[in-house]
């Protein structure tokens, strides 16, 4: 039997006896998580050298490299994470709608947890610490398959975590990382239909694209993040340049970040020039159109072509367009845009609104950065990805989007005539 079936029937296993544990054990479990990277950090922050030291020889990218590392900041909010996971309503056992049939049947529907939650993910370790949280909170097993590039960090966060877990009395096989590197493991896990009762892909395009085109278990899918701020005519100019800059500069190598910016005809000419060069005293090359480059604001400025408008650069790039007003501005981020996070900065209402509702997104700004789209700014502790598809989860997915129901019907002897 390979390795990803073995870890499957022990998640299947766990995920059995994982449905009858109480909320409070749950929530034991993830207190000594949390305590557990704390004292095994030295072994945590070892493996992670190991991989930073493999993807620095490899001359990977400052923001591929800045996703990659732990240090102890960053050890410490995964505890806290887990604490805060601990501190939220239990998601499982609520009504979701209830009502006595005209039978006189009971009729609850209740959420209940998936069973078995598989996660196929690229080069963020924290991501292990987030979807073992999430799904021990809602009662879930989960398997575990990170990119090559973080594999002894990966690994390393999940023998900690995976122990935490079992000596707090959850089952063995509740948290578990798929070992090997090879493509092949993660093809088998795609396949185990009847084992995975939904696998949710995290990292870049080409990802994503491979996991919902192959798969053949419910998949989630989460989001490229082709990110806009369109700056409006009536918007606060300063506003704009706080809001571009955040979005953009905060961490350019995460999916919520900004790739693009659209300005308003009617005020490009005041409203570029000062945005252009922070931004390129921060590093960033803009690929603009025509109207953008004959302001002679940057140096660091290159022709955009087609593909710039949809790209997602996960890096110290942007796209820059001037628009004719919010319909123009509405069209492209439609066209171009991944339904990830867009932003409109505006002091017109009415422009605000049309933005809100015509904008297809999962997260829609008024006046704010895109970069807030996440599970802990919206409150719903750590997240397991943000998805950009319709169905069942949209957005940032927390405890609820790990759960599904069933209908629980409570009757005295009826039978259907």
């Amino acid at each position: 039997m390979s390795e990803v079936t073995q870890l499957a029937e022990r998640a299947r296993e766990a995920a059995d006896a994982l449905a009858a544990t109480s909320t409070d054990q749950r929530n034991r479990a993830l207190l000594a998580m949390a305590h557990a990277l704390v004292a095994k950090q030295d072994e945590i922050l070892s493996a992670n050298e190991q991989d930073m030291a493999a993807a620095r020889a490899k001359n990977t990218s400052a923001s591929l490299l800045d996703r990659l590392e732990l240090n102890p900041m960053r050890v410490k909010s995964m505890s806290e994470a887990l604490k805060s996971l601990s501190l939220l309503p239990d998601p499982i056992g609520e009504v979701v709608s209830g009502s006595r049939l005209a039978n006189g049947i009971w009729l609850q529907q209740v959420r209940v947890p998936m069973g078995v939650v598989a996660m196929i993910y690229e080069a963020r370790p924290n991501v292990t610490a987030d979807a073992a949280g999430l799904c021990v909170k809602t009662g879930n097993a989960v398997i575990l398959r990170g990119g090559s590039m973080a594999q002894n960090s990966n690994l390393a966060l999940t023998r900690v975590l995976a122990a935490a877990a079992a000596g707090a009395g959850l089952p063995a096989g509740t948290i578990q990382s798929v070992e090997s590197p090879d493509h092949a493991a993660a093809e088998e896990l795609m396949g185990l239909h009847g084992m995975i009762d939904v696998l949710i892909p995290r990292g870049g395009a080409r990802l994503i694209k491979s996991v919902v085109e192959n798969a053949r278990v419910p998949v989630i899918e989460t989001g490229v993040g082709n990110c806009h701020v369109y700056i409006h005519s009536d918007a606060n100019l300063e506003m704009a340049k706080k809001i571009v800059l955040n979005a953009k500069l905060q961490r350019p190598g995460v999916c919520n970040a900004a790739e693009s910016l659209l300005v308003d005809e009617a005020v490009y000419e005041r409203a570029l020039p000062p945005i252009l060069k922070a931004l390129e005293e921060g590093g960033v090359t803009v690929y603009a159109d025509d109207k953008t480059r004959a302001l002679g604001a940057i140096m660091r400025i290159q022709p955009a072509t087609e593909e710039d408008w949809g790209a997602e650069y996960l890096d110290l790039r942007i796209s820059c367009k001037v628009v004719s007003g919010l319909d123009e501005a509405i069209r492209h981020i439609n066209r171009y845009g991944t339904k990830h996070s867009e932003a409109i900065v505006t002091e017109d209402y009415a422009a605000a609104l049309r933005f809100l509702n015509e904008v297809d997104a999962a997260a829609v700004y008024v006046n704010a950065s895109t970069r807030f789209t996440d599970g802990g700014e919206f409150g719903l502790g750590a997240e397991i990805g943000i998805s950009t598809q319709k169905l069942h989860a949209r957005g940032p997915m927390g405890l609820a989007a790990l759960t599904t129901t069933k209908y629980m019907a409570m009757g005295s002897g009826q039978v259907r005539e």
